[in-house]
């Protein structure tokens, strides 16, 4: 089953959702900004993940540069020029994660 992650990075926590392509969470939980303890989380995930959609804020490139060192296949998102991210209903960071994450689904 191919699952779809997004992580909504702040400057010392992140978000991360784990979707399925039916847009099922299948993990969402948040972590401190360290490269290992997302390593951690996303490890059993490894062999399914079709790709990580990361926000592109001012701190983005140590994890994006960790993500990919590890063989992940990872998407910077800038959320302001993503049209449908305007339309959210919500906006906490937990939501955010999830629309990175199905943004993937969407669109691969």
């Amino acid at each position: 089953m191919a699952l779809y992650c997004g992580i909504d990075l702040h400057s010392r926590v992140c978000w991360i959702a784990i979707l399925n392509e039916e847009l099922k969470v299948i993990r969402l939980t948040r972590v401190d900004n360290d490269l290992e303890a997302i390593l951690r989380v996303l490890e059993s995930y490894r062999e399914e993940l079709e790709g990580i959609a990361v926000e592109s804020t001012f701190n983005w490139y140590w994890l994006a540069d960790g993500l990919q060192a590890e063989g992940y296949h990872v998407h910077l998102t800038n959320t302001c020029a993503v049209k449908q991210y305007d339309g959210l209903k919500y906006a906490d960071d937990k939501h955010d994660a999830r629309w990175l994450a199905r943004l993937l689904v969407q669109y691969p």
